[in-house]
């Protein structure tokens, strides 16, 4: 199995807002002090449409997909959470934490995906587990070693353990499940996604340690990260702040590979970090100031990443 892929589908929203249904968890947005909703949202299509140029043009074949009107769906433009495609031909749906998220769901995407060329043989869909408030929010929740076959997971209130487990048996993942915290207000509160503070790579994971307040729990990460040949580069919780664990590696023109991140994220980081990175792949970092903030989400979470079969 391949661990990164040339397309992405990216949803571009219609009404970007700060999500007042995430933010009970999700502790990294932020009100944004003197803006206008219209501001604010004419700043985030301007930073969406900015990232999705940057990707092009270094040969990332991007699918857009416009939001519609019709829902009132603020979180549109961080599909990763509602859906994955796999090389087997198999799409999942998970069950999503805040009820508006639940109508970014939506069939003629997938359809839209077959019109693009791509094969589709099965949905395996986990959103029945809502009525039982039990969550699982895709790649967000999940991080996905697709070559060797592990998922990890950092277990909150939007990452059920058991449902999890059951979505590693469906695809044949073993899972490596842990806790991961922030401190907030000064006390440490559960991280809402392991995508914030975890990013693998082909040949590299990125990891904040830190996060990982038992000891042993981050011992069996590491030594499973480090069994599969991965370099860890460290992020401490500051930068997680500033979404250095939100990044996604992805193939563009010529199967070159590119880290994706966002402007914040790459400021963030020390030189150090930045060369070892760029001993594995190109950076790629875009600003996305305005998404980062009311969103509480980055580049990573804006990517749902395209592994379907091609049609014959």
């Amino acid at each position: 199995m391949r661990q990164t892929t040339n397309t992405v589908l990216m949803i571009r929203p219609v009404a970007f807002r700060m999500n007042e249904q995430t933010t009970e968890n999700n502790y990294y947005q932020k009100v944004l002090e003197n803006t206008t909703p219209e501001t604010v949202h004419f700043k985030a299509i301007q930073e969406f449409d900015a990232l999705v140029e940057k990707l092009k043009n270094v040969g990332v074949n991007v699918i857009v997909v416009q939001d519609t009107k019709e829902t009132d769906t603020p979180d549109s433009i961080f599909p990763n959470n509602w859906i994955s495609f796999h090389e087997t031909g198999d799409v999942a749906l998970y069950p999503m934490f805040a009820e508006n998220r639940r109508l970014e769901r939506r069939e003629d995407i997938l359809d839209l995906l077959e019109d693009e060329g791509f094969e589709i043989t099965e949905v395996m869909d986990y959103t029945s587990a809502e009525e039982d408030n039990v969550f699982l929010e895709g790649t967000g929740s999940l991080i996905l070693d697709r070559e060797f076959n592990k998922a990890y997971c950092a277990i909150s209130p939007r990452s059920d353990e058991e449902l999890m487990i059951e979505f590693c048996e469906d695809f044949d993942m073993s899972p490596i499940l842990f806790e991961a915290f922030q401190t907030v207000d000064g006390e440490r509160k559960p991280i809402y996604h392991t995508n914030v503070m975890m990013s693998i790579a082909e040949t590299f994971a990125i990891l904040c340690p830190d996060a990982i307040d038992d000891k042993s729990e981050r011992k069996m990460v590491l030594e499973n990260l480090k069994a599969d040949g991965k370099e860890v580069i460290f992020i401490t919780e500051d930068q997680v702040n500033h979404f250095a664990g939100n990044m996604l590696q992805v193939r563009g023109a010529n199967d070159k590979r590119y880290l994706v991140m966002s402007s914040s994220a790459f400021n963030s980081l020390t030189q150090v970090q930045i060369d070892k990175i760029e001993k594995h792949c190109e950076i790629l970092h875009s600003n996305l100031d305005t998404i980062e903030a009311c969103g509480g989400g980055s580049a990573r979470c804006m990517m749902a990443e395209v592994f379907l079969p091609v049609a014959e």
